[in-house]
């Protein structure tokens, strides 16, 4: 089939590049990302050798934009942004029109149009989110206030630009740019024929598109939190990951490439609106998980395509406006958030953090670049100085933490110089991490025969515990007897962590398939290095290995099933309970390589001292 080539090829190496150039920024202690960006500038028509298709391309990063903001919505929380709404807000809001102002001053001092100015100064204004979490992950900030307010104001970010998408189709003719663009983003049959017959006035045309997304959103949000969840919940029902994660996927671009259709609206809207009513469910977590490796690799093909459209050689024709560019990004963006945070009576620390978090522009500045193309708003000079502005900016954006950190320092040792910035009598708006659902309790992965009598004696002694299990109707049930159950493979992402893992205190793998339990000790480790660990297996040699690694205790079943019988086989022949108890504890200790102690003697014969008690004498 020598038609299908090309797409092969652009995938096979695209992702092939990419994960060289990933590779290899991630050594230089930089952002994968910019590699990625870099490996895209490689197989582009800038450079010699192979150069990929870009209309396929395009095709395959329109995907990476549905699922990037199918994860984006899937992530959003409302909660989350009212917590540090009175500084998230405003601040943010404030941050872009600078921004804006700023690009768009460039713009118009180069001669381009109101239109070009407009599309410019807000890609230059909205931060990469992916960037922005994972430096506040390496760094530790994510839980805490400055962390979150930087998030909060992300989110806020995230929702102008959702809305720009939405208005800018509508406002193209008007700006000096064409009415229709190179994907759904503009009006349905019905608008254009309204337009005919009434006029092309702008506020008509406005007050269209804008009614188009009040009928969508209204529709989302009331039809869609119940329907979607609902067929979510069907697929899960069934027990099949495969239709679960088709199920995830056929409504993140179902939604998404319906939305354009019926209402007109942009693919990216689209797909963030069902990410956003799926948020509210219990089935987001798995949602996620399942959706992330498909996202991760059309994200990676999306910015790929991205750097397939930068012409490096802007760095050498145009130096000094990519200079103005990146100090915009770099130096205009950060002196307006440290003025706005300080002007809101928040510490010098915490406009430092956000400072230099909005000091990189990323994957909407990209998604607004292709919209401005496709409308003629922005001319191929600006979709160049922005992805170098981007790609020079991820770059250097460790280096502002790290001098935002040393600055932090060096205020905190002379703090009559830090209240000289701080307005007096500042009365900062603490984010007080939330109070965590659980603390000190047991997490029992799988609630089958052997997992549910432990979630019994535990529920006995009134012990606190969290289910995880992947039968939807098990959940289901468990939830209706008034047990606290999350549904998901405890191995994707974010499950366990949706029980409280880092503060449980211990953790039950009772599922017949020990395969998986290293690598679930492994992420609970990780996320609580103190937690203890209760391991059922199959194997005597996976046993033995785990044992080695002192995970807690493992028990192998059938292994535990003869030591029960033989010690009724013995006291049933004569044996008294004292000389049963011994062999039997006699015969495990064996079975660990290692002699009894008399505190082993001493116990059950199920059972064996736990890590924690001291040893008998």
């Amino acid at each position: 089939m020598p038609h299908a080539t090309e797409l092969i090829a652009i995938i096979a190496l695209g992702l092939v590049i990419a994960f060289v150039f990933g590779m290899l920024a991630q050594r230089l202690r930089l952002p994968p990302l910019v590699g990625y960006l870099v490996a895209g500038i490689a197989i582009g028509p800038f450079t010699p050798g192979f150069v990929g298709d870009q209309k396929l391309a395009g095709q395959l990063a329109e995907i990476g934009v549905i699922l990037l903001m199918f994860g984006v919505g899937l992530h959003f929380s409302i909660k989350d942004l009212m917590a540090v709404r009175t500084i998230a807000l405003p601040g943010a809001v404030v941050q872009i029109v600078v921004a804006t102002a700023m690009g768009g001053g460039l713009a118009l001092a180069w001669g381009w149009g109101l239109g070009a100015g407009l599309v410019f100064g807000l890609a230059l204004s909205v931060a990469s989110t992916v960037v922005l979490l994972r430096a506040l992950e390496e760094r530790n900030l994510l839980d805490s206030d400055k962390g979150r307010i930087a998030v909060g104001w992300l989110i806020v970010e995230d929702l102008a630009m959702v809305l720009a998408l939405v208005l800018l189709p509508a406002l193209a003719p008007s700006l000096g740019g064409s009415a229709a663009g190179g994907d759904h983003a503009t009006g349905s049959s019905l608008a254009h024929w309204l337009s005919g017959h009434l006029g092309d006035s702008i506020w008509l045309t406005l007050g269209l598109t804008l009614a188009k997304v009040g009928l969508f959103t209204t529709l989302m949000l009331v039809a869609g939190r119940r329907a979607v969840p609902w067929l979510l919940d069907q697929a899960a029902r069934t027990g099949s990951r495969e239709l679960f994660t088709l199920a995830v996927l056929a409504l993140a671009l179902g939604i998404a490439f319906g939305s354009a259709e019926l209402f007109g609206v942009s693919f990216a809207l689209g797909a963030f609106f069902a990410g956003m009513v799926l948020a509210e469910s219990d089935l987001s977590h798995q949602a996620a998980a399942d959706s992330l490796p498909l996202q991760d690799a059309f994200a990676v093909l999306f910015f790929v395509s991205v750097g397939m459209l930068f012409d490096p050689g802007i760095l050498v024709r145009e130096p000094l406006s990519v200079l103005a560019v990146l100090g915009v990004i770099l130096l205009g963006k950060s002196i307006a958030a440290v003025a706005i945070v300080l002007a809101f009576k928040h510490p010098v620390g915490t406009a430092l953090t956000i400072a230099a978090s909005l000091a990189q522009i990323g994957e909407f500045s990209f998604i607004l670049v292709g919209l401005g193309l496709s409308l003629k708003l922005l001319p191929e000079e600006g979709r160049d100085l922005i992805l170098g502005g981007a790609l020079l900016s991820i770059t250097l954006n460790p280096l502002f933490f790290a001098a935002a950190a040393r600055v932090e320092r060096y205020l905190a040792d002379r703090p009559d110089l830090a209240r000289r910035f701080e307005r007096r009598g500042a009365d900062a708006i603490a984010v007080s991490e939330p109070a965590k659902a659980h603390r000190g309790h047991a997490i029992v992965v799988g609630y089958g025969r052997v997992g549910s009598g432990i979630g019994k004696a535990l529920d006995a002694w009134d012990l606190p515990f969290v289910v995880v299990d992947r039968d939807r109707r098990r959940v289901l049930d468990l939830r209706a007897s008034g047990l606290e159950v999350v549904f998901g493979d405890a191995l994707a992402p974010g499950i366990l962590a949706a029980a409280d893992i880092a503060q449980a205190r211990l953790l039950v793998i009772a599922t017949p398939d020990s395969h998986n339990a290293r690598r679930l000790v492994e992420i609970a480790r990780e996320a609580n290095p103190r937690i203890d660990t209760l391991i059922r297996t199959h194997s005597d040699a996976e046993r033995r290995r785990m044992e080695e690694e002192k995970v807690g205790l493992v028990l192998m079943a059938e292994r535990e099933l003869a030591f029960g019988m033989t010690f009724y086989a013995l006291r049933s022949l004569g044996l008294t309970e004292g000389e049963a108890r011994l062999y039997v504890d006699a015969s495990r200790a064996d079975s660990r390589a290692e002699a009894p102690t008399e505190a082993e003697i001493e116990q059950a014969p199920e059972l064996r001292p736990h890590k924690e008690e001291p040893a008998a004498g």
